[in-house]
């Protein structure tokens, strides 16, 4: 057996350790952001005060920004050389999610206190860095969704014409399926009027001004206009969240299904509840298993007031809402992610 001595050390360290994870998680984000994962990754040894001169910055700074991925086994340090660390590769696969935690999210979590009081919820009573969670999605989609949606377009067996993205964000997700079907045209939904502008002057930019167009929109209100009457592909990826409660997702779907009459593959993809608030659902996890990006995630959402289905939650509104779920991918992380592949519940769309 242990001593109490040994005991308390062990408390102590493994204390020390959440400390200063808080801190590594930040100095992940910041690390990819500029870019000295990458260079690491690449060069495999890096002169610390020589990266922070090229990049002009602080070099006190940038030195203790490797002590604090050292302290979390990403990176090593030697004397002034930074060196790939046991988990480094792993760290870098996600990215993306300590970075949309710490940087895009961090203003949320460190008004904790503040926003978890009810008097305090009321009006706009929290913030985000809309910016870093963009820089952060994009990457996440790029590493985690994007594969398997490409994959489940492929195996749907579907040529399709024209596709509609709602919450269309910067575009990415048309010009991916533009791609695939080089005869297709697409149109972007967003409630965010400058990322509307921001997408029509990238897509001008890439090549695709001739076949992508955008608009304003809110997602759960669209009405039938004459330039979704030969919609054909439908998908929303990562706000499907903001559907709910359940009878304004019901809603939100009946109304979607009359928007797009020509409709023969709804896509929607979202990251499930399976952890806070005693979700009754076959994928729940216990506290003492968490994945990775569960906990921010859920966590976050229920600081910002916004309800988190479960899976069962989601398949328990397809039918009602005019749809037939044919198939679901999931992903794993970011948490529990499913692509849910819908078809029309009144056509032979299969």
């Amino acid at each position: 057996m242990g001593s109490i001595t040994n005991m308390k050390l062990s408390s102590e360290h493994d204390i020390a350790k959440i400390f200063n994870s808080y801190v590594a998680a930040g100095a992940i984000g910041t690390a990819w952001e500029l870019g000295l994962l990458d260079q690491v990754r690449t060069q495999k040894a890096v002169d610390i005060d020589e990266f922070a001169a090229n990049r002009n910055l602080d070099l006190a700074s940038t030195r203790a920004l490797v002590s604090a991925l050292a302290t979390s086994d990403i990176l090593q340090r030697q004397g002034g050389t930074a060196l790939p660390g046991r988990l480094l590769e792993e760290a870098y696969r996600t990215k993306s999610l300590f970075h949309w935690l710490a940087l895009g999210s961090g203003s949320l979590f460190a008004r904790m206190q503040y926003v978890i009081r009810n008097e305090n919820r009321e009006g706009k009573f929290y913030s985000r860095d809309s910016a870093a969670i963009a820089y952060a999605c994009r990457d996440a989609n790029t590493q985690f969704i994007d594969p398997v949606f490409l994959n489940a377009l492929k195996s749907s067996g579907q040529n399709f014409t024209s596709v509609v993205d709602l919450g269309s964000g910067s575009g990415e997700r048309i010009m991916q399926v533009l791609d695939r079907y080089p005869e297709s045209t697409g149109l972007g939904i967003d409630i965010a009027g400058p990322a509307i502008e921001v997408a029509r002057s990238d897509a001008v930019k890439r090549g695709y001004g001739g076949r992508i167009n955008f608009l304003v929109g809110d997602a759960r209100k669209l009405d039938y206009r004459d330039e979704f009457a030969n919609v054909d592909l439908l998908t929303s990826f990562l706000m499907g969240h903001d559907f709910w409660p359940r009878e304004k997702c019901i809603s939100s779907l009946q109304r979607l299904r009359k928007a797009f009459p020509s409709v023969k593959r709804f896509f929607i993809c979202d990251t499930v509840r399976i952890l806070t608030n005693d979700p009754q659902s076959r994928h729940a996890v216990q506290e003492d298993d968490v994945p990775i990006f569960t906990l921010g995630f859920e966590f976050g959402h229920a600081l910002m007031d916004v309800k988190l289905p479960t899976v069962e939650d989601w398949e328990g509104v397809f039918e009602d809402g005019g749809w037939i779920c044919v198939k679901q991918h999931h992903m794993l992380p970011p948490s529990l992610t499913v692509l849910f592949e819908l078809v029309p519940r009144d056509a032979d769309a299969m």
